[in-house]
């Protein structure tokens, strides 16, 4: 049965390399080439201006070329991972696998460089003939001492950074988990006693940056396959050995455990016994490195020393060393402020950012891609997870800052936060269209009360907005629910402490509620026992009661049921003077801007008049974020060529428009690809007044607006703002089931938005 599931295994990462075409990368153009205009600005003649202005002036190639965001992962396969020496064509798989790395996490581009040559005086020519085509030059995967050699050579002669990640990638991520054990043990760097096996590139990589954080060299015991390393051995030695030679006539690890604070392997399997590890110093720390197979698999540590603190290279146990954390972020800050190299000042700013994060809240993106796993501070979560999104901001801004600190920026960025948020914004692609309503929402303090208070990811978004806006959350559940699983998401929010909460068991404001409710709804055939029952059951109505009462300014409910359920309740207690839903709105983050899409939820067929006032609403709404409507109204008929129902009813909307002299750009009815092809719209309806690519489609019904919302999140990977409830007076927002945490805290920005930003 093993040796079928290591078949299939096998089998499954060969079709992933092969299908649905070979190799993990391509190349796109970037500008278009789609006419001889193109091709003239992109080769000859127009290419020779860019050209000229390098030539005058060299440091702008990273204006009009892809220098200044181009690696180069360069490698001639003599120490891959877990393979060894197996040759630069073998190693290609893994350089694309690094080039991807580098692509999905810090968006830089990637070339990945297999070269035939074993000589590191000559493999480091070759490396240093390619400072032209990159800006930078990330080695991997060279066998040590050669590693050590080219990397000087390169760094003396080359004026971008070179980075030997196997080396200091590997000693960075250690570093991050060290700070962060020694903090759980309650230990020091200037105090332990550290025992490290493995004296290749990242072993001696990794006990340079201890000694640079503090660990006293007389404290570090280095062994190999060889035995100890003491003043006098010839066999197997290079300089960076010889560094950590002890005076001692001990030879053997198990000789030198006594008392350790900290195991560092970088061995093999089965290199420290249980044995050793009950010989070490109370807590100790454990950092069992080796992949596949580390030198002791956690269970057998634990067996003699409960209390230890123990990583791996491994993603099936807590405290993954991965180099993963640090070298796509490391490269992003220093592509881009243009370091000349990569320096001591810029590693340790990497160590202390990846360090810190894992000590704050866990990001709710993080969560929910590691979902099951324990994600708070402690011994089992001492480094961040590879797929936290605020690494990219908070360790590429603190190696850029400390690249210009050190003097080796040559082009310093002005404002680091506002880089910051743009690096967020490349990760959480809300970001930066959303804040503009972030801001507006910042002017005042809104209380927004969520109706599905004990769901993880409302709590997630409440914890944020205490972090990062103004708005004042309440939740409604049950306070010992509540408690137990913001405790169990490692959140350090607290009912009662932190936010207000409304307990629908046992709540002194009950008999209040009910009888509002009963109020409102007695001739709508409401009983007082149905009034009490609802009050005690449905969130939603005590949400929206509360808002009624203005005990609360906004309610966002949604994260499960059916959007009209919950449209019932909100129109039958908050629908009063002259409110009412006019349509559901929802912004799509494509790749290329955002699109907004109604009505997707309210109306199923909507007349003339709502058809208008959601055309209304959505422009009103589309400004809050910075932007300008265009909005197309869209229909199967095409300006006028079907007498169709949603034709009928799209011209009449037309006019209803037209005669309040709506203020924003606007035509109909047309088809959605004359909405976003200016071009296609020219030849069919010259005079269509809509100008440029539309941004806002209203659609005639919900089942087509609702069928391209799912189209654009689902196959264009688009990422919902949304649904935006117009019409309501942001007195309240249904969400859908599929939304994040993330988008929680954007629509309780929205939420947060007194009505005068946007009216």
């Amino acid at each position: 049965m093993d040796e079928q599931r290591q078949d299939n295994a096998r089998m499954a990462a060969l079709d992933y390399h092969e299908f649905p075409r070979p190799g993990k990368l391509e190349v796109r153009a970037t500008k278009p080439l789609a006419n001889g205009r193109d091709l003239s600005r992109a080769y000859s003649p127009g290419v020779a201006e860019a050209c000229l202005e390098i030539k005058q002036n060299p440091a702008d190639a990273a204006r009009f070329t892809a220098r200044g965001n181009l690696v180069a992962v360069v490698s001639n396969g003599s120490a891959v991972l877990g393979l060894g020496n197996i040759g630069p064509l073998a190693s290609k798989p893994v350089m694309e696998g690094k080039a991807v790395l580098f692509k999905k996490f810090a968006n830089i581009d990637c070339f990945d460089l297999e070269i035939d040559q074993t000589d590191p005086e000559k493999l480091a020519a070759i490396v240093q003939s390619l400072e032209p085509s990159f800006g930078a030059i990330n080695l991997e995967d060279i066998k040590a001492p050669d590693c050590f050699i080219v990397e000087k050579l390169c760094r003396e002669k080359m004026n971008i950074p070179v980075f030997h990640d196997d080396q200091h990638g590997t000693a960075i991520v250690v570093g991050a988990a060290a700070t962060n054990a020694l903090r759980v043990a309650v230990k020091s760097f200037e105090e332990i006693k550290i025992v490290s096996t493995g004296g290749g590139a990242a072993g001696i990589a990794c006990l340079n940056m201890l000694l640079k954080l503090g660990v006293r060299r007389e404290n570090v015991w280095l062994c190999d396959i060889h035995g100890l390393v003491y003043e006098g051995r010839e066999e197997d030695m290079n300089p960076q050995k010889a560094e950590f030679a002890q005076a001692t006539d001990l030879r053997r690890l198990d000789q030198v455990i006594d008392g350790a604070d900290l195991f560092l392997g970088l061995s093999g399997p089965g290199v420290l016994t249980p044995e050793m590890v009950a010989r070490m110093a109370s807590r100790p720390v454990i950092f069992a490195l080796a992949n596949p197979t580390p030198e002791i698999m956690p269970d057998l540590a634990k067996q003699v020393a409960p209390d230890a603190i123990i990583a791996t290279g491994r993603s099936d146990f807590p405290n993954q060393v991965n180099n993963v954390l640090c070298f796509p972020f490391i490269f992003r800050g220093a592509l881009d402020v243009g370091a000349t190299q990569i320096n001591d000042e810029m590693q340790i700013a990497c160590i202390e950012g990846i360090a810190a994060l894992a000590r704050a809240t866990t990001a709710a993106e993080a969560a929910a891609a590691y979902r099951g796993e324990t994600l708070t501070f402690g011994p089992e979560y001492l480094i961040p997870k590879p797929f936290d999104p605020r690494l990219i901001g908070v360790v590429s801004t603190a190696v850029a800052k400390a690249a210009m600190e050190s003097g080796v920026a040559q082009r310093p960025i002005a404002d680091l936060n506002a880089y910051k948020r743009r690096l967020d914004g490349s990760v959480f692609r809300s970001a930066l269209i959303m804040r503009p309503v972030f801001e507006a929402a910042a002017t005042a303090t809104r209380r927004i009360v969520f109706a599905e208070g004990e769901d993880e990811r409302v709590l997630r978004a409440a914890n944020a907005m205490l972090e990062e806006t103004t708005d004042v959350p309440i939740l409604i559940g049950r306070p010992e629910v509540i408690s137990m699983r913001a405790e169990r998401a490692g959140l350090p929010i607290r009912p009662d402490t932190d936010f207000q909460i409304v307990n629908p068991e046992n709540d002194p404001r009950y008999r209040e509620y009910w009888e509002t409710y009963h109020d409102l709804m007695a001739r709508r055939g409401v009983t007082p026992d149905l009034a009490r029952a609802i009050m005690r059951t449905n969130t939603t109505a005590i949400g929206s009661v509360m808002v009624h009462r203005g005990e609360a300014d906004s309610l966002l409910c949604g994260t499960f049921g059916q959007y009209s359920w919950h449209l019932n309740y909100i129109t039958q207690i908050l629908g009063r003077g002259g409110l009412e839903p006019h349509g559901a709105l929802s912004m799509i983050i494509l790749e290329d801007g955002p699109l907004f899409v109604a009505d997707t939820q309210v109306h199923e067929r909507p007349s003339p008049q709502e058809i208008a006032r959601a055309a209304i609403g959505a422009a009103r709404h589309v400004r809050r974020f910075g932007l300008e409507p265009h909005v197309a109204l869209c229909s199967h008929s095409q300006f006028g060529n079907l007498d169709s129902d949603s034709g009928r009813r799209m011209r009449a909307a037309m006019e209803i428009l037209e005669g309040r002299e709506a203020d924003f750009n606007f035509d109909g009815e047309m088809h959605v690809d004359a909405a976003l092809d200016p071009e296609i719209r020219r030849r069919i309806f010259p005079a269509s007044r809509l100008k440029g690519e539309a941004n806002v489609l209203i659609f005639a019904d919900t089942d087509t607006a609702s069928g391209v919302r799912n189209i654009l999140k689902t196959k264009a990977e688009g990422l919902e703002v949304g649904p935006i409830l117009m019409g309501m007076g942001n007195r309240a927002h249904i969400v859908t089931p599929s939304i994040t945490a993330r988008g929680l805290l954007n629509m309780s920005a929205i939420a947060g938005t007194p009505v005068a930003h946007y009216q």
